[in-house]
């Protein structure tokens, strides 16, 4: 039997995940706890049997040479592997290095190189070339496969090394200042910083969502954002150790809704661009007209709301949440008429991604992303920018003493980067990014973000960007969406319309000059999207600058060749 940790009690005043992970193999060892979905398949993981091969995998990492302190990176696409994976490195008191599964070659060499990690571990990937490429670059690194026919081919199997190995019976002590993880920011600009944090941090923070949101006896979380993502990781990895939450696996993207409709989640996170693609996909199905009509009629409203959800695999969400990226409120309005209420929430790497959250949902704060989390203080400092301090803020970037102390005023508040504002309620509402702001060749100054929110309530697009820095005048790039039937002509009466009633609302300064369709999507492979899917707006300002800056006389709408 799987011993608790009982002998060695961590110095941390809450429980620690690896000491979670022991509790529920001894308490509720034959439960489902992890489902992976393999060929249409659920393959499942008691709580007994993640705890046991987490141990194992300490007992192999130990043999390949790895001591207390060492960092060891982890780049695979969500999976349950990626939860052991991560327990083990806490149970063996090894700091983990999670990276992006969407990572190019340069920042999976950087992120493994930076860290110091000795060993990587690789799993399911899409396109496994650049993580191959990494490992000609480091013949000194050791690499571990996970049992995923897309993993790349390393020097050790972590199936062979779990059946070699017996389960480590050593038990780490971790303070609250202890390094648990180096998380390197996706960043939409500049060199990815690795933020560190330590056992203190996370577990305030996590215990703090479990507390508010609460955890029932029935509730199944779906895990399918990056983990190396700071939301996942707390919200999701989190929530599912400390709480003792079953939690369940896609097989991939094409398979993402039925995976979904299989686990039926009663907590579920995403981001603003698959909240906006369900929307379209639901849309494409049932026009907007046809939709509206039906909903007016009151025996047809509960059935239309009911088949939405469980078409999405959500008829038994009771918490529904959306962050990482700004979100238009128009989407989450439409979605609060459908009877789902999506939970804006804001934080980021450096606080745990718990700030502010606008739970319980109040639909008269849509548009804002909430209040200051239990716990938390907010306030807007003179320039605007919102200012954070907690228990829940990161201990500084990894070798990068300048930039830590940046991130820190006097009095120990956390300089977020955004710009913002509190209502008399203390709900925050985004105005953007303080390094978003962009100056035009008239000297005039332009936030694009509350711009782009409004576009987002008049418009049916993919995605779009207000770039304008050193333009004559602001322009609009636009990622139109594909609809059946897709009419050119049509569609630039319709943008000309949208553009005519957002100019009419905006400073002179402000005014949109053109509109840009764009040619090839936007995505993580093309560079623009991060893996969190935010935009890069620096990219798209020097790859659309000329175009700009040469804008044919009177005409609005251009196509990009």
């Amino acid at each position: 039997m799987i011993q608790p940790n009982t002998l060695s009690k961590s110095n941390c005043a809450l429980h620690t995940p690896d000491e979670m992970i022991l509790k529920w193999a001894q308490q509720r060892p034959d439960e489902i706890y992890l489902k992976q979905m393999i060929n249409r398949q659920f393959v499942t993981f008691t709580f007994a049997q993640v705890a046991d091969q987490a141990l194992r995998l300490v007992s192999a990492l130990q043999s390949l040479g790895a001591e207390p302190g060492d960092k060891i990176a982890l780049v695979s696409k969500n999976c349950a592997e990626w939860f052991i994976c991560d327990l083990a490195m806490m149970l063996g008191d090894f700091v983990s290095v999670p990276i992006f599964p969407t990572a190019g070659a340069e920042t999976i060499e950087y992120c493994i190189t930076h860290s110091e990690s000795k060993i990587l571990i690789a799993g399911k990937l899409d396109d496994g070339k650049a993580t191959e490429q990494v490992l000609t670059h480091l013949p000194d690194l050791i690499t571990i496969s996970l049992p995923y026919d897309s993993a790349p081919k390393c020097q050790h199997r972590y199936t062979k090394l779990i059946a070699e190995h017996t389960p480590s019976e050593f038990r780490p002590q971790h303070s609250e200042d202890k390094l648990m993880s180096l998380v390197y920011t996706s960043g939409t600009s500049g060199v990815p910083k690795g933020a560190m944090l330590t056992y203190g941090g996370f577990c305030w923070s996590v215990q703090q969502l479990i507390n508010h949101i609460s955890i029932e006896p029935n509730d199944r979380l779906f895990s399918y954002l990056p983990l190396a993502h700071i939301t996942e990781r707390v919200y999701i990895f989190g929530s599912s150790v400390m709480g003792g939450v079953p939690t369940a696996f896609p097989e991939s993207l094409d398979t993402f809704i039925d995976d979904v409709k299989m686990q039926r989640p009663t907590l579920f996170i995403s981001v603003p661009r698959l909240w906006t693609l369900f929307q379209q996909r639901i849309q494409d199905k049932l026009p907007q007209t046809k939709l509206n009509l039906l909903l007016k009629i009151p025996l047809v409203n509960s059935l239309i709301k009911k088949k939405i959800a469980k078409g999405l695999g959500l008829d038994q969400a009771r918490v529904l949440g959306c962050g990482s990226a700004p979100v238009s409120p128009a989407l989450l309005a439409w979605y609060h008429s459908l009877g789902l209420n999506i939970t804006e929430a804001w934080g980021m790497t450096e606080s745990f991604a718990y700030s502010t959250l606008n739970y319980p949902f109040r639909a008269d704060k849509i548009g804002t992303v909430g209040n200051a989390g239990p716990g938390v203080k907010i306030k807007i400092a003179d320039d605007g920018e919102i200012m954070v301090q907690s228990q829940g803020l990161f201990a500084g970037y990894y070798k990068n003493d300048i930039a830590s102390k940046e991130s820190f005023n006097n009095q120990g508040w956390l300089h977020t980067g955004d710009i913002g504002t509190l209502d008399s309620e203390g709900f925050l509402s985004i105005q953007g990014r303080k390094k978003d702001t962009f100056k035009t060749a008239k000297g005039k100054f332009v936030s694009p973000v509350p711009i782009e929110k409004k576009l987002f309530e008049y418009s049916r697009v993919e995605m779009m960007c207000l770039i304008g820095l050193g333009l004559p005048a602001p322009i609009l790039l636009v990622v139109p969406h594909d609809f059946p039937n897709f009419n050119r002509q049509r569609y630039e009466r319709s943008t000309e319309k949208v553009i005519a009633k957002m100019n009419a609302q905006l400073e002179s300064h402000e005014q949109i000059k053109g509109v840009l369709m764009i040619k090839e999507p936007w995505s993580i492979e093309n560079g623009i999207l991060t893996p969190t899917l935010k935009i890069k707006r620096h990219v798209l300002e020097q790859k659309y600058h000329q175009v700009g800056q040469n804008w044919p006389k009177g005409q609005l709408v251009v196509w990009e060749d």
